[in-house]
């Protein structure tokens, strides 16, 4: 006969060392207060528990050797025990049932007892009577029943686990997440059993929940699951350390709620968000400037890295000549490439068309469809058969390969009805595929980046013809007169806007006097500039009438009324080498410079006059010694003003310049430009400096 199965060790519980047996209280049993009596054949009461003192009021002294029938039971109810105690001990069976007890203090007590008869070793019989109050039982069961109903039919996964980390529940729902039957999982740890998800997390978490003893809560985790292996899933698991009444760590309770619906979602909502901000930075960033190669530059910056990990801007050649662009399908689309633009160093960057460089593809390439379809064309996985249609050639298409690119997508640059050229995007360390709604963001960019650069193309385009007009009207090469020695300089600005209305001009005159003179037409582009010319042909006609300088500005004043509010501003001065005098006349221009031989510099004195055009006034001349070696310096308002400085503090930093060791006059122009125009090109500069030379005394 074997004895009783020996209890097994107690696992060591995060909170204490192993060992021997566990002996800290606690359990159901200490909650039920299980009470122990015993009675002999008699219905003496010869054992009482301490439990049975706590549930009945009577102490082991007042209990023991008494029959319990008067302890215990009513009068009304003894006859009834007595029957039944006399079954009992016959070998009849055993008993259960709620029965009234007698409390001490008199009060009835409903307990659930359990009776049975036992034997000694001598044959003597007793029985033996367990109890617990019925309430505290029914609440017990009713929080048990309750507890089990939750678990196995709650729609959430709800898994329990043992300080080990294995498991010892999981419920029927989990099981559904997990795709896994309970079987397959109980007595595993979360490695073991769900080896395809977030496993050193999730039991780092476990652990953190032992040992702290506070929730972790709404942790998200994305994974894919036997249950639905297809598709990513999001799940929301929070887990709560389970201790039992006596305080003892039992291990890690765990909920798992799907959120994948929720979760896609906020990652929709998150993306329009970027898609917003996007669009949003690209108002502010695309079209800064009317400059061609700066606006496409813009348009790749937006696009990476926060869209794609590679933009490429590319316009048809066409476009750049020609008001209307030609993408029939009789001949290869010719394309200059304007902008690249990679997140990180790549082969990508190789396998593009150099800026600046002209490529012609054929019908195959994507971006050649693209153009001549004028609709954006989507490859959202990139597989080795797509990349010939992608590269510009074979070389290009192994690097495109070395890169890992795996998305790829072409939009045409249309603006007002015709298309400019493409956009290249292509994803490769971003491991999001490009989307129908990437498509719609990357097509919004594009129309709003190719009116850009259609102005900036139109612009363009004035701007070389207003220079081209400006160059051809502005002398080629003024005449060295005679007793000067001269130098000029003209420098178009940078912005498109900002061409065509300075000029300067050299004029010989009657007596070997020479005329010169610098203007401004206030204004912008061929309008300005072909003002400019009427305005310098028509000084050119009234110096050689022999004019004072005065009177040329009053005629000069009057033909700018004419042209459509013209206005502009001009320095009209008259050098005679054998007076060695220079006559100035000023209608609202900045004063020369004049730098006598031997003395520093200085800004003129003239009397401003107001610009030409406004009408109404008259001019005042001047009269200058202008002897041998003295200088004289015109310029426009290019030369020295800015946005950022005051007009005082450039013409001080002009004159300042002026002061230096004497040089050459085509130095002293290259110097002027390099120091006040280098980083400052928002207008046009003109710029005269004549010299007064050696003049023979027999001409005098």
């Amino acid at each position: 006969m074997t004895g009783p199965e020996p209890a097994r060790e107690p696992q060591r519980g995060p909170e204490r060392g192993g060992g021997g047996p566990s002996q800290e209280p606690g359990g159901l049993l200490d909650v039920l207060g299980v009470a122990a009596v015993v009675l002999n054949a008699e219905g003496r009461i010869v054992l009482w528990s301490p439990q049975a003192e706590a549930l009945f009021g009577w102490s082991a002294a007042e209990a023991l050797g008494r029959p319990a029938a008067r302890v215990l039971v009513d009068e009304e109810h003894v006859t009834w025990v007595l029957s039944w105690f006399a079954r009992i001990m016959s070998g009849g069976g055993s008993w259960a049932g709620v029965f009234p007890v007698r409390h001490k203090d008199g009060s009835r007590q409903l307990t659930e007892f359990r009776n049975m008869r036992l034997e000694d070793s001598r044959g003597g019989h007793y029985a033996l009577m367990l109890a617990t109050d019925q309430v505290t039982l029914r609440r017990l069961e009713r929080d048990l029943a309750l507890s089990l109903r939750l678990v196995e039919q709650s729609p959430i996964g709800l898994a329990a686990v043992g300080p080990d980390l294995r498991y010892i529940l999981v419920n029927p729902a989990l099981e559904r997440i997990n795709g896994i039957p309970a079987a397959q999982q109980l007595g595993h740890t979360v490695g073991e059993a769900l080896p395809f998800l977030d496993v050193r997390g999730i039991e780092s978490a476990m652990r953190t929940v032992l040992a702290g003893g506070n929730p972790l809560l709404d942790q998200l985790t994305v994974g894919r699951t036997p249950a639905d292996p297809e598709r990513e899933r999001a799940w929301s698991v929070s887990y709560y350390r389970l201790d039992d009444t006596g305080g003892r760590v039992v291990g890690v309770a765990t909920s798992v709620v799907d959120v994948t619906e929720q979760h896609s979602s906020a990652i929709a909502a998150a993306a329009a968000r970027r898609r917003l901000t996007v669009l949003a930075d690209a108002s502010e960033r695309i079209g800064t400037t009317l400059d061609l190669d700066v606006t496409a530059r813009e348009l790749a910056d937006v696009l990476v890295p926060e869209f794609a990990d590679f933009a490429a801007v590319d316009v048809l050649d066409s476009v750049l000549f020609d008001t209307t662009a030609r993408t029939g399908d009789g001949s290869p689309a010719v394309f200059r490439a304007l902008a690249i633009k990679t997140a990180y160093r790549t082969p990508m960057a190789d396998a593009a068309d150099p800026v600046g460089e002209i490529a012609r593809y054929d019908a195959r390439r994507l971006v050649t469809r693209s153009v001549r379809k004028g609709r954006p064309l989507l490859v959202a996985h990139v597989t080795e058969a797509d990349l010939p249609r992608i590269a510009r050639d074979e070389a290009a298409a192994e690097q495109l390969k070395q890169a890992r690119i795996h998305s790829y997508m072409a939009v045409p640059l249309r603006a007002r009805g015709q298309v400019l050229g493409a956009l290249d995007m292509i994803r490769a360390r971003n491991p999001r595929p490009f989307t129908d709604d990437d498509v719609v963001l990357a097509t919004e960019l594009a129309a709003r980046a190719a009116v850009c650069i259609d102005n900036a193309r139109w612009y363009q385009r004035q701007r070389h013809a207003a220079l081209a007009l400006q160059r051809h009207l502005l002398p080629d090469r003024p005449p060295q007169p005679p007793g000067l020695e001269v130098a000029y300089r003209y420098q178009p600005a940078d912005s498109a806007v900002e061409v065509g209305g300075d000029w300067f001009d050299v004029i010989a005159l009657a007596d070997d006097k020479t005329a010169l003179v610098v203007g401004d037409v206030m204004g912008s582009g061929i309008n300005a500039a072909a003002a400019m010319g009427q305005l310098r042909t028509a000084a050119r006609t009234l110096a050689r009438l022999d004019l004072a300088p005065a009177v040329v500005l009053t005629h000069l004043d009057g033909i700018a009324e004419g042209l459509d509010e013209t206005i502009a501003t001009c320095i009209y001065a008259v050098y005679d080498p054998r007076g060695r005098s220079c006559r100035v006349a000023c209608a609202g221009h900045l004063p020369p410079v004049l730098t006598r031989l031997g003395n520093p510099p200085r800004l003129l004195d003239l009397p401003t006059g107001v610009p030409l055009g406004v009408g109404g006034t008259s001019f005042e001349d001047v009269l200058l010694e202008f002897g041998e070696g003295d200088e004289l310096l015109l310029y426009t308002d290019g030369l020295v003003e800015t946005r950022d400085h005051a007009i005082d503090t450039r013409l001080r930093a002009l004159t300042d310049l002026l002061n230096r060791e004497r040089r050459s006059l085509e130095e002293t122009c290259d110097l002027l430009l390099d120091a006040l125009h280098h980083h400052d090109g928002s207008d046009d500069v003109a710029l005269l400096l004549a010299r007064a030379r050696t003049w023979p005394l027999s001409r005098r």
